[in-house]
């Protein structure tokens, strides 16, 4: 199965690590490390012209994607029920 990340980027939901508020950046010290090591390693993708609402790992990459987090969890969990 698949899930739609935002603008033309969609994932296979085998590869699905994890899904964050964007704003776990602001508030974790070891998110923002984590995202730091990613970035300087090219595996950081911003999805779409739009403010990042969520952060989404896969074990590729990882995506700030500007759909909310409920709403990729809802997609998520839709898919596995």
């Amino acid at each position: 199965m698949y899930i739609h990340l935002g603008g033309e980027k969609i994932i296979r939901t085998s590869q699905l690590v994890a899904i964050f508020d964007v704003s776990i950046e602001q508030s974790s010290k070891l998110s923002r490390q984590f995202v730091a090591q990613a970035q300087k390693k090219r595996e950081v993708e911003t999805i779409g012209e739009e403010d990042p609402k969520s952060i989404v790992v896969t074990e590729e990459r990882v995506y700030y994607s500007p759909i909310s987090t409920s709403t990729l969890k809802k997609r998520a969990h839709y898919l596995d029920g």
